[in-house]
This record gives structure tokens, C-alpha cells and sequence, in this order.
């Protein structure tokens, strides 16, 4: 396969030729100056960053003015590009702020503002001639419409899709001939494209305003209807996802025509960001040089280990869920596997080492005591530092002070060659950065008073809904379902739903395409939930309205939505929850009612089963796994707190899990 390179934002050069494909660019994180350096001396393209506040990880360390002004100069003089998230949604009393920062960010040497509001990308667009935006996987993408609709209606040049997405499905987006970013390394949000609230509701700190306290990452049991467990596999992290690596995977999401394959990780080290991005280089080159060959995946994926990880998965690249995506055990680094002892002296064990050590690395070692161990025996794995330099298939001895057996395997879990490289990379990148003299740029900026009057929308749309042709009388006495419950209502789910408003789902992939058609046509009016769905009832021509995780949290989404044809806007349950206040003059607009499941608040849809717990998923003849016939998918299930509380558990047909609160 011929490669060539993509220009920024994912365009090609030139045309590729029949057997040619575009090498994609590699988006590194950077959660301050020493991650955006360690970046680009390990090889990336392109780097993304938080500036302020209006992003999803505020509480990563962040930079400076100087700190970004330098790092920005460093990047351009290496060829990288910078892009800054503005990848939280914004009420209206900070639009003006957020598209202050957009700004700054450029004066400052921003290429790109990576943004999930509609409403800042129509600001950002309207203040700031030729900025380049990108939409945020948080926007929710997963299929064509979805694209076609952010290309063509909010104007964005690059779109990251979901996570969940499999191969074939990202190929069918580049198809569409707009730059695709997907996520190749890292940390899973396991909420469908992180659009969870879980967190906000339960804990009163938002995901989709970037304060997330990873309530996936805790310790549960599931619990049948009389509070028995019924867990049975080992661990409690019952909604811990491993980590995405997609590695094993690079020659066909090139071949697919991704125009950036992005890193998960601004919360990280810098010796993680180098370790991780230098790893992804050598596989990109090998991929343009010719000299890629499957059988090196194992050796880059260990490589990739050296770093912090909760072990790896790819999953959903293979359209799959399940366990096997799942870190049941632990949500906290799993490092790599090194060895395992030998023979266990008194404060001494012996270890047999299957791959390199250098001293100065930190080993764990995996101790599991028996059901019948005694209450003071730790659960927790003993950590110890390696004395020395050893090779694979030498013998090392190591101080360790807990009891274990010997046959317990060992893991490196802190590389000390990689944070010797890492200073090394670093010492050299900040004598350039402390050199550089660099100059902001200057940035055309209109009034934002004027130019946010939203756009071509006219005024009346934010105060006059568009196709609600019935009388408030009829709309209270509309019945509302929710599609997820209509997969089991029959074989074929055709069932009258002329005087109903269906509620649809979270997702809309290629999979749930034809039953989404098939219930537009049906109903009397819809709830679109995703960008998909949006562009798919302007194409039908049917009537609906719009709920989250399509968030609207300021006036100028409310009017983008109502450009785009959308009656009856629902607020998200959080935000009616902890900012009443602050969205009064939104919720005050005729259209825009309260959460579309007040009455049941959903913490979070995802694409794993949580009931593969319980074990293997029964299959059918053919060795085919049925979730509409799943017979567990008709008991009552609920996932338990450490507090006690429970939260109720539903699998719909698709083997989806719906959460919500109790």
C-alpha cells in the first residue's frame, strides 16, 4: 500500500491513486508544556491542549499564556500543529467568554478550536473570520448524517467520531469526504461518546462541563431483585473499561482514509505522552516505509505497556463489547508483564524475567491469597523497585518484605528507561522553548453582540417552535415511548404509533439506521438524541423535537436547533438539576420543557453488557450470541453502590445497558 502524507486538517495534496492512501496525522495530548514538548520530540503531527477553563479535563494542569505562546512556537517550528478544546457545553452568560478564549487561543498561535456546542461553534464561526473548528466526539457522531450535517450546518472541517465505532463504520465516514479523527490510544469513557450523567447527577459535578469524577471507575455489585449478587466474574470495577489500542488495527484505519488518529491522555505524565506517541511514530513510519509486519504488533504493543494503561482492548474496532472490553479487577495502572518468581526467600524473591528490566523501574507483584486467607492479609499488591539491568530470560533478586508464592507473575508498572528518555527529550526541548522569542498573532475579531445574534437564524426562532402544529392541549395528552422499550415489543416492532411521540435512542450507528427510519415513519412525532437522527427526520420530512445528548444549554444552540427544523427542545436532567437558574431565560422560551425522562432519569447508556458479570453470554445453534433472546435480560437487576444505593439496570435487544437512577 502506497502512503502519502495528509496536509493540515486532513486533506490530501493531491488525489490519491487507486492503491494509495493518505498517511494520517498523530494528535498527541498535552495537559501543559512538558507534555506538548515531550509531543513533539517524540514525533506527532498535531498536539491538542486546555486553555482556561471551557474544556473537558479542567482540572489537568494546564499553561500559562507564556507557557502556550512558547509551546505554540516550538510546535510550528517542528512542523506541528496546535489545537485548543473548547469541548464543554456553555450556558449564555459565558458564550461571550468562551469565544474571548477562541480568540486568545489564536493570538497565542492555536491552529484549530476543537469544540461540541453548536451554539460556541456558530459564535466561534460568527466572531472569528476563518477560524478552523473541529467537532468533539462528545458531539455524539456515529454515522454519515451525522458528518454531512456538521460539514455542512455548523460549518466544522474535521469531526471526531465515537469510540464505539468498528472499522467498516469509520471507513464509511471518511467515504463521505470529510476529515475523520479518531482515537487510536487510551482511556475509555465507557457512557457512549462520554456523553454521560452519571457523574452530574449522582456526584453534582458535570461530565459534559469537564469536572467527570469517573464513577465508572468504582467498585459496584450487581444484585438480582432480593439484593444476591450475582457477579461471578473477578473484581468489582464492573463499569471499568480496559484501555483502546488500536494498533493492531493501523493498516486498515489508514486504508480507511482517517485523516488523524488522536491519543487519548491530558491528564498524563509527560513520560507517558512520549513513551505512547514515540511508539505510534515507529508504526507509522514502518506503514510508510514498507516495513510493516504484523508479527511486530505484539513487540509496539509491549512497548505501549511500559506505560500506564488498564490493560488494552480493541473491542469495538472488532464490533465488540462484552468482558473482554471490561478491567474487572482494578481501575488503576496494570503495567506489563515482565516475569514471574521463581523461588520466595525470607525478605527475598527470585524473579524469572521474560522481557528487559533497568534499575530504578518499579515491579508489582500479583499476590492473590485464597478465599480463605486470614483478615489481615493486604489485598493489595506489593510494589518493590528493581535493583538492576537484567534481559530477558535472566534471574534478578528483589527485596520484598509481604508474603507471596512463588508462580506469581510480575509487572512493570514505572519504566525507568522511559523516564531517563523522557528527561532527556524534555532537558533538550526546554533549552529551545527557553530560547524562543515568540510573537502573538494577530487576530480579526468582530462584536460579539452583533455577530451572535445567530446567524441567519431569524429572532423568531427562538420564540416561535417550528412544526408544532398541535394545540398544548394535544401535546400534554400525547403519549410518550421510548424506542429502546419497542424492541421487544414484537418480532417486527410495527406496531401504531401515529398518536405517540417516540423517543429515540442515544445511538443512531449504521446497525440502527433502518429501525430508526422505520419508527420516524411511523410516529407521530420524534425526539432526535443524535446529530444522525436530526439529519435523517430533515430528510424524511417528519416532525420532530430534540433531547439530549443533542445539548442545548444556551439560546444560540436553542436557534441553531430551530433553524434545523426542531418543535420542542428538551432540557438535559442535569442541568435542570444544578443550573436551574443559570438556563431561566432558556427554559423560559416557548418549546423548551424539562428532561424528556423526568420521571426516570438515565445516568448513562453504553455499548457493553454489563451482565456479561454474570458470565459468558448463551449462544444459539449456530454460536451466534441473541441479546434479544437473552433469558437474564427479563430479570430485574440493579447495580449497587458502595453506599448502598441502587440503580436500576435495563439490557435492551441490543445488548446495550441503560443505568439509571434510582
Amino acid at each position: 500500500m502506497a502512503i502519502r502524507t495528509m496536509g493540515p486538517s486532513g486533506q490530501c495534496d493531491n488525489e490519491p491513486g487507486a492503491a494509495e492512501a493518505a498517511l494520517p496525522e498523530l494528535l498527541a495530548p498535552a495537559g501543559g508544556l512538558d507534555q506538548m514538548l515531550a509531543a513533539i520530540a517524540a514525533g506527532a503531527d498535531a498536539v491538542y491542549a486546555g486553555l482556561g477553563g471551557f474544556n473537558a479535563r479542567v482540572s489537568a494542569h494546564g499553561f500559562t499564556d507564556d507557557e502556550f505562546l512558547r509551546g505554540c512556537a516550538v510546535a510550528h517550528a517542528h512542523g506541528v500543529r496546535v489545537y485548543v478544546t473548547l469541548n464543554v457545553f456553555v450556558f449564555d452568560d459565558e458564550l461571550a467568554d468562551a469565544v474571548a478564549l477562541g480568540a486568545h487561543a489564536h493570538e497565542l498561535g492555536a491552529d484549530a478550536l476543537i469544540v461540541a456546542d453548536a451554539g460556541l461553534a456558530c459564535a466561534l464561526r460568527a466572531v472569528i473570520p476563518g477560524v478552523e473548528i473541529h467537532l468533539s466526539t462528545q458531539a455524539g457522531v456515529h454515522s454519515e448524517g451525522a458528518v454531512r450535517l456538521a460539514a455542512d450546518e455548523l460549518g466544522v472541517e474535521r469531526v471526531t467520531t465515537a469510540r464505539e465505532l468498528a472499522v467498516d463504520e469509520i471507513a464509511a465516514l471518511c467515504a463521505t469526504g470529510v476529515p475523520i479523527e479518531v482515537f487510536c490510544h487510551g482511556a475509555i469513557c465507557i457512557g457512549y461518546s462520554g456523553a454521560c450523567e452519571f457523574s452530574a447527577l449522582r456526584r453534582g459535578r458535570s461530565a459534559m462541563r469537564g469536572d467527570c469524577t469517573q464513577p465508572c471507575r468504582l467498585a459496584y455489585d450487581l444484585v438480582d431483585e432480593a439484593g444476591e449478587s450475582v457477579v461471578s466474574v473477578e473484581g468489582d470495577r464492573l463499569l471499568c473499561p480496559r484501555d483502546y489500542l488500536g494498533i493492531a488495527y493501523l493498516p486498515e484505519l489508514v486504508g480507511a482514509g482517517v485523516a488523524s488518529l488522536k491519543i487519548e491522555g491530558r491528564m498524563k505524565n509527560p513520560d507517558y505522552v512520549f513513551n505512547v506517541v514515540r511508539v505510534w511514530r515507529r508504526a507509522l513510519d514502518m506503514l510508510r516505509d514498507g516495513t510493516w509486519d504484523a508479527a511486530a504488533v505484539s513487540a509496539l504493543e509491549r512497548e505501549l505497556g511500559r506505560s500506564f494503561n488498564r490493560g488494552f482492548t480493541d473491542a469495538y474496532l472488532r464490533r465488540r463489547s462484552g468482558a473482554e472490553l471490561m478491567s474487572f479487577e482494578r481501575a488503576i495502572n496494570q503495567g506489563v508483564r515482565v516475569g514471574h518468581l521463581v523461588t520466595v526467600g525470607h525478605e527475598e524473591v527470585t524473579v524469572e524475567l521474560d522481557a528487559a528490566v533497568a534499575a530504578g523501574g518499579t515491579l508489582e507483584i500479583r499476590f492473590y491469597p485464597g478465599a480463605d486467607a486470614r483478615p489481615d492479609v493486604p489485598k493489595r499488591w506489593p510494589q518493590v523497585p528493581c535493583p538492576v539491568d537484567a534481559a530477558a530470560g535472566e534471574r534478578i533478586v528483589v527485596h520484598c518484605k509481604r508474603k507471596v508464592d512463588a508462580g506469581c507473575e510480575v509487572y512493570l508498572i514505572r519504566s525507568a528507561g522511559v523516564l531517563e528518555q523522557t528527561a532527556t527529550a524534555l532537558e533538550r526541548m526546554r533549552v529551545e522553548a527557553d530560547a524562543v522569542v515568540p510573537v502573538p498573532r494577530a487576530v480579526e475579531m468582530l462584536p460579539f453582540e452583533g455577530a451572535v445574534a445567530v446567524g441567519d437564524v431569524p429572532e423568531a426562532a427562538l420564540t416561535e417552535p417550528t412544526g408544532l402544529a398541535e394545540s398544548a392541549e394535544c401535546e400534554a395528552s400525547a403519549r410518550m415511548v421510548f424506542a429502546w422499550q419497542l424492541m421487544d415489543a414484537g418480532p417486527c416492532g410495527e406496531c401504531d404509533l401515529s398518536d405517540a411521540t417516540v423517543v429515540l435512542d442515544e445511538v443512531c450507528r449504521a446497525v440502527d439506521a433502518s429501525r430508526t427510519r422505520s419508527l420516524m415513519r411511523r410516529a407521530g412525532r420524534v425526539v432526535c438524541r443524535n446529530l444522525g437522527q436530526l439529519a435523517m427526520a430533515r430528510e424524511l420530512g417528519v416532525a420532530f423535537d430534540v433531547a439530549a445528548p443533542v445539548f442545548c444549554a444556551n439560546r444560540v444552540t436553542l436557534a441553531w436547533l430551530r433553524g434545523l427544523g426542531a418543535g420542542r427542545v428538551y432540557l438535559p436532567a442535569e442541568l435542570v438539576a444544578d443550573d436551574a437558574e443559570r438556563v431561566a431565560e432558556l427554559a423560559a422560551c416557548p418549546g423548551v420543557l424539562g428532561p424528556v425522562d423526568a420521571d426516570r432519569p438515565e445516568l448513562m447508556v453504553c455499548e457493553h453488557c454489563l451482565l456479561t458479570a454474570e458470565g459468558a453470554c448463551a449462544t444459539d445453534a449456530t454460536g451466534q450470541v441473541r441479546c434479544r433472546d437473552c433469558s437474564r435480560r427479563q430479570q430485574a437487576r440493579f447495580l449497587v453502590e458502595r453506599d448502598g444505593t441502587r440503580l436500576p439496570v435495563v439490557i435492551d435487544a441490543c445488548g446495550r445497558t441503560r443505568i439509571f437512577l434510582s
